[in-house]
């Protein structure tokens, strides 16, 4: 009985483990997953150049407004709205009656005076009158002298011509209107745009950028007869095909935006631009020695870019980036960064510190 007793509780014991079974461990020995096979390169530093756009606005050469220097009616207007003009050319005339009448009276002040000279001067020469009466009226006489030029001048004030070849812009006076050297609008503006001038802004840090870019001159000023050609982007959204040349950059900062103007001059023998249009300024930055490095090699940690870079033993170690520029495939590092540093560019966000791969090289 005893036996047959044991000999159930065994069957029982089995029993159950059948039922709930039991965990197996992995055999001792058994081979661990291979390091997955990770694409890499290998950064060599070069020289990079990357283009900032900047919106400006177009100017003429020359952009002259024309301001009558008398009063009057606009008697004639010889040139039409967006007409090619040229220095000297005439474009307004003013009415000069009144100023004729003037010129009439100023001229017999001056007959008068000189008769009065002319008398006098044979009776000092007999001493008959003091010369004081003789030198008081020449003194008449110059002033009379100098209203008649006055006027005559004003009269020559009345044609209006241009004092620099370039384009008319809009005439608001027409004939009949009455202008004066005091009203607050000119009769035109006449704008040389055989070369254009645009106008940008930057701020502090593109500044700086835009020095260390470029050549500088003996005593270590910016030499912008040697900096880089720059572009223009127009309106249209096309590239003007005329490169242009920095010409001036203001380095006095505003202290009110924290930026400084400079400017891009281009030439326009085509008479494409027009003074006034709008556009962007393509400016090159050139960046020596640097690295540029692919967007999918790089990962975010607590707002700072890293990549992985492969060591001797095929493990991986995070290196944080120094970017100073962004690039249309990644970033622009300077420093930081060994040459010949080899960086994972394939499967980053799965990958740890001290984590083996198996490099394959791109």
């Amino acid at each position: 009985m005893k036996k047959l007793s044991i000999i159930g509780i065994l069957s029982v014991i089995l029993l159950m483990s059948s039922c709930f079974g039991t965990s197996e461990k992995p055999a001792p020995g058994a081979a661990a997953p291979p390091p997955p096979s990770l694409a890499i390169t290998t950064l060599t530093p070069e020289t990079v150049t990357i283009y900032n756009e900047f919106s400006t606005t177009l100017e003429g050469k020359q952009n002259v407004e024309i301001w009558p220097k008398v009063s009057g009616f606009v008697q004639k207007v010889f040139v039409e709205e967006g007409q090619k003009i040229k220095k000297g050319q005439l474009l307004f005339k003013l009415e000069t009656q009144t100023l004729n009448q003037d010129a009439n009276a100023a001229k017999a002040s001056v007959n008068v005076a000189q008769v009065e000279v002319d008398k006098l001067k044979p009776l000092v020469d007999k001493n008959i009158i003091s010369p004081v009466q003789l030198e008081t009226a020449k003194a008449q006489l110059a002033q009379a002298q100098a209203n008649y030029q006055s006027v005559t001048s004003n009269i020559g004030y009345s044609r209006i011509t241009s004092p620099v070849d370039g384009y008319i812009g809009e005439i608001p006076f027409k004939v009949g209107a009455l202008v004066s050297s005091n009203m607050a609008k000119s009769l035109t503006t006449v704008s040389d745009i055989s070369e254009v001038r645009a106008y940008f802004s930057l701020n502090e840090k593109e500044l700086l950028k835009l020095k260390e870019s470029m050549p500088k001159s003996d005593n270590n000023l910016m030499d912008l007869d040697n900096a880089p050609k720059v572009n223009l982007i127009m309106i249209n959204g096309e590239e003007y095909s005329e490169p242009g040349k920095i010409a001036m950059i203001n380095t006095i900062i505003n202290s009110t935006t924290g930026s400084v103007t400079a400017r891009a001059d281009f030439d326009n023998k085509n008479n494409l631009l027009s003074s006034g249009s709008t556009g962007k300024v393509k400016l090159p930055i050139v960046y020596d020695n640097a690295f540029e490095i692919p967007q999918i090699a790089t990962v975010d940690l607590q707002g700072k870019k890293l990549v992985y870079a492969l060591k001797d033993d095929n493990t991986v170690t995070t290196i944080p980036l120094k970017i100073v520029a962004n690039t249309q495939q990644g970033f622009l590092v300077q420093n930081g960064i060994d040459p010949g540093t080899k960086i994972v560019i394939e499967g980053v966000s799965k990958l740890k510190d001290g984590m083996t791969i198996d490099p394959v090289n791109k």
